[in-house]
């Protein structure tokens, strides 16, 4: 087992853990978390003999904080790099919320060659997340703004309200909460950094993916909680499956937007089904 970091192209250093041997899954996170937040697939697809991969995002956990290329095409530059730099084939990609556009974007750009096999979308931002005449089941621009003034008036407050509440359903009645949950999310996102997190809340609710899910040719199972109070199924996952060649779409009653923390048997189940088929 490593964990590593390799510097891209334009010098940013990105930390990455690579464990076992097999065919390669990469996992990709969400906002504003690390690769920490796969903690529960990771162990469980090594013990399958899988050889499992998870990344911090640029500007994100251990990575460098960097103050440009917060943006969805470098985020995909940066996977591209990284499955050079490790020489990866046949590989399975798993994206949650913003990581599942980063899998989108990669997967349509860069993911030729045998580079990829399959990959798998847990309550993804694709297609698009922003309220448009377009696209008017997306979320107002305000709340985005929201986010983004939140975030700077108090960083460390906003990063403990999200899991807290809708993140994880910990807001709704009867849930049982974890503190121990909300601290580990606590703990990654404070690891990254403010700038870098401020811009990717523009990369994650703005960024286009119509085009990069029609692109994408390899299987590609999409999966969404229907009580996802962060990225809403209707304007996401719904649409998604529509636009993918070979897409699949599983729904998960009354599960939340953190659905592979808070039910990691039933999600790590699922995924090493579609692995298999």
């Amino acid at each position: 087992m490593s964990s590593n970091t390799f510097t891209t192209k334009d010098g940013t250093q990105i930390f990455y853990k690579d464990w076992g041997k097999g065919q390669p899954v990469v996992f990709h996170h969400g906002w504003p978390l690390s690769a920490d937040d796969w903690d529960a697939q990771m162990l469980f697809f090594l013990d399958k003999g899988y050889r499992v991969i998870a990344h911090d995002r640029r500007g994100h956990g251990r990575s460098s904080q960097t103050a440009t290329g917060n943006d969805m095409d470098t985020y995909a530059s940066d996977v591209a790099e990284l499955a050079k730099h490790l020489d990866l084939k046949d590989a399975i990609h798993v994206g949650h919320s913003t990581g599942g556009g980063e899998v989108a974007r990669y997967v349509a750009k860069h993911g030729g060659g045998g580079r990829v096999a399959k990959a798998a979308l847990l309550g993804a931002v694709p297609p698009i997340m922003l309220k448009s005449d377009k696209n008017p089941g997306g979320l107002p621009i305000e709340v985005f703004d929201g986010f983004r003034a939140a975030l700077v008036a108090n960083r460390a407050q906003f990063f403990h309200d999200i899991p807290a509440g809708p993140f994880y359903g910990f807001n709704r009645p009867g849930a049982k909460v974890s503190e121990g949950v909300i601290d580990n999310w606590w703990r990654q996102g404070m690891m990254g950094g403010a700038k870098a997190h401020y811009d990717c809340i523009k990369a994650f609710s703005e960024t286009d993916f119509t085009d990069d899910l029609k692109t994408i040719d390899v299987p590609v199972l999409v999966m969404h909680g229907d009580d996802d109070q962060i990225v809403p199924i209707a304007d996401s996952a719904l649409l998604s499956a529509k636009l993918l060649k070979k897409g699949e779409l599983k729904v998960y009653k009354g599960l939340p937007h953190g659905m592979a923390t808070t039910h990691a048997d039933v999600i790590n189940a699922d995924l090493l089904a579609f692995f298999t088929a």
